[in-house]
Order: structure tokens, then C-alpha cells, then sequence
């Protein structure tokens, strides 16, 4: 498995659809993964440290995992299968071990509440489109990346 960070959200002009960029965080490359309206808001809303009045869907399952002790451990992208990405969230309660199955946008909001790491399995990575970008450890040189990057660069993957 190879651990990631996301490094962008951008809503692709072509699909006008929001793309989560996933960065591998030993070689630079990007993972764009394209994810709906609400759960890219979900993730946006973490990012940015925004206070809903009332939970959002994603606060919910936090919340009931946290009040069960349950905790996401890590969550995991493992499979891509007719252009579309599939995830596994990781949970446990003291001993007990759990996987459970989830969009990668879940699973990345999820993620993100938990403070849980986000994998992408080798293969999948191999088998995806992924891309380097110079000076990516650059702030404003990757922002200036993600805002002038080709769509056709990104592949066509799915939640």
C-alpha cells in the first residue's frame, strides 16, 4: 500500500465535476479521482474547518463510530474496475477488526474527521493514470499546477 495525502480539490471543466487529487507522499505522483457534488462538498467543508449548525452525513457516521469506540484506523483505495475506484475503510474496537466497503469519497470524508491515513493499493496505482507534477512540494507552484492541469491528463476515473 502506498500511503497519500490530498493535496486538491478541483472541479474538472470538461465533466464540470469535482476531482479530489490524491499526492503519494514518497514520489510525487497524483491520483485524480472524480467524486460527486455533495461528497466533494463533505471534503471541502473538513478541509477547510467549517462548523455545520447540524452534523452532515459524514459527521453523523463519525459520531456514531466515535460513541461505539469505533475508530477508523485507515481507509484504503483498493481496487479500480471498469475506470471506477473502489475503497475499504479499516475500523477497530480493542481487538475486534472490521473492513468495510465505501466510495473513496466516503471514505476520504470519513477519513479526513477520523484523522485517519488514506492508502491506495500498488496495483491500483499501476493500473490508474497517475501523474508528477514539478515542484510539487511547492505550495503555490502546485496550486498553480492544479489550476492550469489538463483534464485529458487526469484519466476518466470514478468514485
Amino acid at each position: 500500500m502506498v500511503k497519500m495525502e490530498i493535496k486538491g480539490l478541483l472541479m474538472d471543466p470538461v465533466s464540470n465535476m469535482p476531482v479530489v487529487i490524491l499526492r503519494d507522499q514518497n514520489d510525487g505522483a497524483f491520483l485524480p479521482i472524480w467524486v460527486g457534488i455533495f461528497e466533494a462538498n463533505a471534503i471541502a467543508i473538513e478541509m477547510e474547518k467549517i462548523q455545520a449548525p447540524r452534523p452532515m452525513t459524514h459527521d453523523l457516521l463519525h459520531n456514531v463510530l466515535s460513541e461505539l469506540g469505533v475508530r477508523v484506523d485507515r481507509i484504503v483505495v483498493n481496487e479500480l474496475k471498469d475506470n471506477t475506484f473502489f475503497a475499504r475503510l479499516h475500523l477497530s474496537r480493542g481487538e475486534e477488526r472490521w473492513t468495510v466497503d465505501s466510495r473513496p469519497s466516503d471514505a476520504i470524508a470519513l477519513a479526513l474527521r477520523a484523522r485517519a491515513e488514506i492508502f491506495v493499493e500498488e496495483d491500483v496505482l499501476e493500473r490508474s493514470k497517475t501523474i508528477r507534477a514539478e515542484g510539487a512540494t511547492d505550495p503555490e507552484k502546485l496550486k498553480k499546477w492544479l489550476e492550469e492541469v489538463n483534464p485529458e491528463d487526469l484519466g476518466k476515473y470514478r468514485m
